[in-house]
């Protein structure tokens, strides 16, 4: 059983940054991409963020383009999400993800595996 440990939420204000982080026990075979969702009070999961892990190719959700980046440190089995200029809307619980590709909406499948999940608050 794949175990995934996140770091990095916390509140911040409007236009600032958060780096999350996340480190998996190990990258389980036939899991080939690594992303980050998020899910705010009422609403439904939003995928925000996908990367294949073999070839680097990345894929963000629309309202973060250019905000926030995915990266990886495959030597660690640990990857980030540098959130820049966040903005009120962005407020929610941040999980990360393995999964089995990046699927068009970027939110996991039940045979996937994501974390407990982190709360990003931003606030003025």
């Amino acid at each position: 059983q794949v175990q995934l440990v996140e770091s990095g939420g916390g509140s911040v204000q409007p236009g600032g940054s958060l780096r999350l982080s996340c480190t998996a026990s190990y990258y389980s075979m036939d899991y080939y991409a690594i992303g980050w969702f998020r899910q705010a009070p009422g609403k439904e999961r939003e995928g925000v963020s996908c990367m294949i892990i073999s070839t680097g190719e990345a894929h963000y959700e629309g309202s973060v383009k250019g905000r926030f980046t995915i990266s990886r440190n495959n030597g660690k089995n640990t990857w980030f999400l540098q959130m820049n200029e966040l903005k009120f809307e962005d407020t929610a619980v941040y999980y990360c993800a393995l999964t089995k590709t990046c699927y068009g909406d970027l939110v996991p499948r039940g045979h996937d595996y994501w974390d407990k999940g982190t709360q990003v608050i931003v606030s003025s």
